[in-house]
């Protein structure tokens, strides 16, 4: 039997992030598993530990056309049966074009399609059960595309809760956090009085040198750490996760990590919301108005330090959380995306996992 030659066409930097990247990877790693070439078509600017996770699993990566005659002809030089298409920015008119020349495609969206004509869409996002193509559309969190580093620490049960007088705090918002959100939300962690010992993971240096200039309380301790491959036994030993409401929202979910959870550009809002309102995390609030000036920003920082004491001091809060988003991600959804790609091209799959 032909060997499946997949393409993952998806971009990473410091503005863009890496949550595509990650995602892509995660979804890589389960081909790969599967006997399949893989291979990244894209950028990963100036984001060496992203390019570390690539290169740690041999995929190997070429430029990335952004022009539908050109990725049409790199597929083809590539000889891609499947290409996943994860981007913001590439022309919308390449699912098409690609599909025209006989190449199938996946393309990876939240919420909104950008007008693409895919073979089959993915949307991971909570509540994504709408869509032009529904019969084409792969939604929910069941899909969530979650890495290997994931999956081996997701806990059997959800986390009891755990009592502490000075609970661990960890906070990282994104591979680049392109939006600066870490500075404010240290502030806030630290507004709030409590004992806490945080690590905030920086992405850059003008970041670290913010956080520097802050002055803990009593009983407060925060330390700083780069983008680091750790990064999930950090999340699985935590008492509690402050993060952005990106993709990495079902990794926390998958470990059964109580979460605090800030909306930090507007593609997340939708998801983010849902999220809260079921409960899966606490909500902060959107990132634009935690940092305005006047009294608008005012309520919504004072709301922000409210919930954050009330979940450093209740452990049994804390458990709730983990527990409802526990229930939410199996980690099983990277299997059902592969199936769902085999089906597409006729490979036999491994069987319905779900």
């Amino acid at each position: 039997m032909r060997t499946l030659r997949v393409g993952l066409r998806c971009d990473a930097g410091p503005r863009r992030g890496v949550g595509h990247l990650i995602r892509c990877l995660a979804l890589g790693e389960e081909l790969l598993a599967r006997n399949a070439h893989v291979e990244l078509l894209g950028s990963v600017a100036d984001v060496g530990w992203a390019a570390r996770q690539l290169a740690d699993r041999g995929i190997p990566r070429h430029p990335g056309p952004d022009t539908p005659n050109e990725l049409v002809a790199v597929a083809r030089q590539h000889q891609l049966d499947v290409l996943v298409l994860d981007s913001y920015e590439l022309d919308p008119a390449c699912a098409g074009a690609l599909r025209a020349a006989g190449i199938r495609t996946l393309a990876v969206v939240d919420g909104d399609t950008r007008g693409q004509d895919a073979d089959l869409y993915l949307d991971q996002n909570l509540g994504a059960d709408h869509s032009p193509a529904a019969h084409r559309l792969l939604a929910g969190t069941s899909y969530a595309l979650l890495r290997r580093e994931i999956l081996d620490r997701r806990p059997a049960a959800p986390p009891p809760p755990r009592s502490t007088d000075r609970p661990r705090v960890l906070a990282f918002f994104g591979g680049t956090d392109a939006f600066g959100a870490a500075p404010p939300q240290t502030r806030l962690l630290l507004a709030t009085g409590q004992p806490l010992d945080l690590t905030v993971v920086v992405a850059r240096e003008s970041i670290g040198t913010e956080l520097a200039m802050l002055r803990p309380g009593p009983q407060q301790t925060v330390r700083t750490v780069p983008p680091t491959e750790a990064l999930p036994d950090l999340i699985a030993t935590a008492d509690l996760v402050v993060s952005a409401a990106g993709s990495a929202t079902w990794e926390l979910c998958c470990l059964g990590a109580p979460a605090a959870l800030v909306c930090v550009v507007e593609n997340q809002r939708d998801s983010y919301h849902r999220v809260i309102r079921k409960g899966i995390a606490a909500g902060l609030g959107e990132l634009t108005e935690l940092t305005v000036t006047g009294p608008a920003g005012s309520s919504a920082r004072t709301s922000a330090v409210r919930t954050l004491r009330k979940l450093l001091t209740c452990a049994e809060h804390r458990a709730e959380l983990a527990a409802r988003a526990w229930a939410m991600v199996d980690g099983r959804g990277r299997a059902r995306v592969a199936d769902a790609i085999q089906a597409l091209v006729g490979v036999p799959a491994l069987g319905d996992q779900r």
